[in-house]
């Protein structure tokens, strides 16, 4: 069954090895070329994503790096690896190729330069999220402690992203910042974020988020990481299938899509380790729900709410 992953960290891992390891088998990634043919993967989107501790001078040209490495070392792979410059072109992906979508996680990279933002989505980013955990010029993330919402900045870019009919990822948001987009934004999206109401951690969306979500007809991709999963930090397939669940009764069957963070998580949920794990997943679905709804957790709900 084709898939459909919304979040890897391969480009931040590739930068920070140096040339070390390869895209191609590199048994350091949980992504590469061979366990993505594995998995059957349809699309995978590809996160440009900074540590925090990067300073401020140096964020623009990490940034541009990664995105180099994205097209020289990700897309280098005998025409198999497709890059979309447009959510649509999804559609008419020749059979036997695999898309890849840049995204970018954190608009620190832009600092006050919204003309660095229309270069990054002019070259090929689909999807933005405004902050990582923490706060910026454009809004507070999850961790930090004030709290608030979307600057005027952050809403100008969400502005700019409406018109370029790219996906605002809420995954990483304060509530307070969360709710701002969910107001401006046409195209929202959480890329890897899972169900508060089955483990407490932070970073998954409480009942009230989700059905704002469903409420816009937005899709919801959960997270492969333990810690986001269970309570305890360990975890196997059955713990993220509690997570589909709840989301499918509060009425998002439609909306659920996968976003395993590979290569930007620590541990994993077992059976899970990596993009050649995808089917073995599918399988455990498949003991759950109907046919058609696990085509649809595995890309058709994405390929239903591509931004047109």
């Amino acid at each position: 069954m084709k898939i459909v992953d919304m979040h890897c960290d391969v480009l931040y891992k590739l930068q920070q090895a140096k040339g070390r390891i390869t895209f191609q088998d590199s048994p350091e990634l949980d992504v590469n070329f061979e366990r993505m043919m594995e998995g059957e993967m349809l699309l995978q989107s590809f996160a440009i994503f900074l540590d925090p501790e990067v300073p401020v001078e140096q964020k623009w040209k990490k940034a541009v790096e990664q995105s180099n490495i994205f097209k020289q070392h990700v897309l280098h792979r005998n025409g198999v690896i497709k890059p979309l410059k447009k959510w649509k072109d999804l559609e008419t992906l020749p059979e036997g190729k695999i898309a890849a979508a840049l995204t970018l996680e954190g608009v620190e990279p832009i600092g006050q330069d919204i003309e660095r933002l229309e270069q990054l989505l002019n070259g090929g980013v689909l999807s933005v999220g405004l902050t990582w955990n923490n706060a910026n010029l454009a809004a507070d993330g999850i961790e930090e402690t004030r709290g608030a919402g979307l600057t005027r900045f952050g809403k100008e870019i969400v502005k700019r992203l409406n018109a370029h009919r790219a996906f605002t990822d809420v995954s990483h948001l304060s509530e307070k910042s969360f709710w701002d987009v969910m107001d401006i934004s046409e195209f929202p999206i959480a890329s890897h974020s899972s169900a508060k109401a089955i483990c407490s951690h932070k970073r998954n969306l409480n009942d009230d988020q989700i059905k704002a979500m469903i409420e816009k007809d937005a899709m919801i991709h959960v997270i492969f990481h333990p810690l986001f999963t269970t309570e305890s930090g360990t975890a196997d397939m059955e713990d993220v299938v509690r997570h589909i669940e709840h989301i499918a009764e509060l009425g998002g069957i439609r909306n659920i899509g996968f976003g395993s963070d590979f290569d930007g998580i620590p541990s994993h949920v077992k059976g899970l380790e990596n993009a050649s794990d995808f089917q073995d997943f599918i399988a455990v679905l498949e003991h759950h729900f109907g046919k058609q709804e696990v085509e649809g957790f595995a890309y058709q709900n994405f390929m239903n709410h591509l931004p047109r």
